[in-house]
């Protein structure tokens, strides 16, 4: 009897303990959900109109890696697909970046993030290429204030593309990615957050010529009631959104991040929507911005509208139907809708709000439409990767899942499958060495 309390004393101790590690294997999952949880469903209706506080700051990926851009491309840090990065851009500064490309078009992006409630004038803004070894330019994009004259992230990529009809920037080797900022006011620092990702070629050539005729008539607004969702801090905890009416609340120089899932063939119509005030009517130009970029941050559009108490409503330009093809187009927002994935809307209020209407919160509404079928993709010679719409997307943008949950829960998954097989272990060993002590006190 006492053998048996002695064993039984033991297996209990390691069952606690394995029972132990469990728990504590269980809670980041739990942890997650529980933030899943409070972004869908903690929404906008408990705050509308509450007093405001402070901005929550811009959230930076939280894998990113912190890097010098140099001054000379000889010096210039090497960036990898998969891999996020974050540097300081002075004021007129001017940095380097090296990207070793083979044949496979290549896509660098920059999002800038200047100090909230700093300076900024009409033409502030940077720009980013990329360049081959003998300085060809290959592709660039410019990001500025514009009329707005009020700080917020910007982003903005360069590219390299591989074609067939071109001389330039084939040969595979060393590329450098040129930062350049253009300021006039703003005397502060700016962060970035900068990706590199590379889309596969095509197996064979597709269609080059656009169509002239497409459905560029808005839709009707999409069904159904508004639902509480609110917007995140930046790219990486960018909320996900599919068709439907989304309510949040929104400050006075804040802006609010969210993505939507958009496939091969389909069309993406998006309106935002300030609800009226009951504290005045005084006129605020460019009151809120909507922005929007496409899988690769690559800028697609943006639009504003001013606000006098009054609801006030603006609609992004009809944009064509993803397709590979539009990489070809002049038009800006036309070459943006280049492929399938995730496309990226942000919405800032003008800090101005805050004198006018009281640092509190306004009603904002998002109308997100999606227009046709889901086609299939181009014929990638390869994974095309971030440049698809997947069946745990749709999943995400339904329940609102931000990127920076998925990372989180895949995160908690590897520590679970890492602590089960290590729970499994010591239970295995803890059996083995149960029976060894009763054959031996049996003996």
């Amino acid at each position: 009897m006492k053998r048996q309390s002695g064993i039984g004393r033991r297996a209990g101790a390691l069952i606690t303990a394995v029972a132990a590690v469990g728990a504590v294997v269980a809670l980041p999952g739990q942890t997650a959900a529980a933030a899943a949880r409070g972004a869908v469903t903690g929404g906008a209706a408990a705050g509308a109109g509450a007093t405001g506080g402070a901005i929550p700051p811009y959230t930076f990926d939280s894998s990113a890696q912190r890097v010098q851009g140099a001054a000379s491309s000889s010096d210039a840090v090497q960036l990898r697909t998969g891999q996020t990065y974050r540097d300081t851009l002075k004021r007129n500064g001017k940095v380097y970046y090296r990207v070793d490309l083979d044949q496979q078009n290549a896509y660098v992006s920059v999002v800038a993030v200047p100090k909230a409630g700093g300076k900024v004038e009409y033409g502030d803004g940077f720009k980013v290429s990329m360049q081959d070894g003998s300085g060809a330019e290959c592709g660039y994009q410019q990001a500025n204030f514009s009329s707005s004259e009020y700080a917020r992230p910007l982003a903005a990529y360069a590219r390299r593309i591989v074609d067939a009809d071109s001389s330039t920037c084939r040969r595979a080797g060393a590329y450098y990615v040129l930062v350049e900022r253009e300021s006039k006011a703003s005397t502060d620092d700016w962060g970035l957050e900068i990706r590199y990702a590379s889309e596969p070629v095509l197996k064979k050539a597709g269609p080059t010529e656009l169509p002239e005729v497409w459905a560029s008539g808005t839709p009707g607004p999409p069904a159904g009631d508004p639902q509480p969702r609110r917007g995140g801090s930046g790219v990486y905890d960018a909320t996900s959104l599919t068709q439907g009416e989304w309510r949040s609340d929104i400050l006075p120089g804040q802006t609010l991040f969210y993505r939507v899932p958009v496939d091969w063939g389909q069309q993406l119509f998006a309106t935002a929507e300030l609800g009226s005030s009951a504290t005045g009517d005084e006129y605020i130009g460019h009151a809120l911005v909507l922005s929007l970029e496409n899988p690769a941050l690559g800028h697609v559009d943006e639009n504003t509208v001013s606000y006098s108490g009054k609801p006030a409503t603006l609609a992004l330009d009809a944009l064509r139907p993803v397709a590979h093809e539009n990489r070809g187009s002049y038009d800006e927002a036309t070459s943006g809708m280049r492929f399938a994935g995730w496309y990226y809307l942000s919405a800032t209020l003008n800090p101005a709000m805050a004198k006018e209407y009281g640092n509190r919160t306004v009603p904002l509404t998002l109308r997100v439409s999606l227009r046709g079928n889901a086609e299939p993709g181009p014929g990638y010679d390869g994974d095309p990767g971030q440049f698809s719409v997947t069946a745990d997307d749709k999943k995400a943008a339904e329940k609102g899942t931000s990127g920076a949950q998925e990372a989180s829960g895949s995160d908690s998954m590897r520590v679970v499958a890492a602590a089960g097989i290590g729970s499994g272990t010591v239970l295995l060993l803890g059996l083995g060495g149960w029976t060894l002590m009763a054959r031996r006190r049996a003996a």
